[in-house]
């Protein structure tokens, strides 16, 4: 039996709808999509898969990734609202139950530091939230 994790009575968390997950935060800059994300985005801005890739992509150790050579998501908003919300990446759409932020020192350093929506909201069990993580992962493998 594994042990239980840090957060087994669940954790807090409400979109406060700041935009700060869809800002460059260095480490946290990458968002990563699946063969079947690019399609559907690239069909949601009525472009074609390869101009999609070209305009918005790149490849980093064979993955494919939103490009974030701007301080934020090219589908940012000035509104900061998601330009794609109907068809966000998985990723953006589980934040910030991501494996590597359910790490105690991440989710109470770092993540907390960038998200004002943490510890606020509902509460997620511990069963919703690694399996969004899980999710997460899937989609991109």
């Amino acid at each position: 039996m594994s042990p239980k994790p840090w957060y087994e009575k669940g954790l807090r968390f409400e979109c406060t709808g700041c935009g700060n997950c869809c800002r460059n935060h260095g480490e946290y800059a990458y968002v990563y999509l699946s063969d079947r994300e690019v399609a559907a985005i690239a069909a949601h801005l009525n472009l074609e898969r390869r101009i999609f890739r070209e305009r918005y992509c790149v490849i980093d150790d064979g993955w494919t990734v939103l490009r974030m050579d701007q301080p934020a998501c090219p589908f940012l908003t000035a509104e900061n609202r998601c330009g794609i919300y109907p068809v966000r990446p998985k990723q953006c759409a589980t934040w910030p139950f991501w494996k590597e932020n359910l790490v105690e020192s991440e989710w109470n350093g770092p993540v907390k530091a960038c998200c004002p929506g943490i510890d606020k909201g509902p509460l997620y069990s511990a069963d919703e939230i690694e399996r969004w993580a899980r999710e997460t992962d899937a989609e991109v493998e």
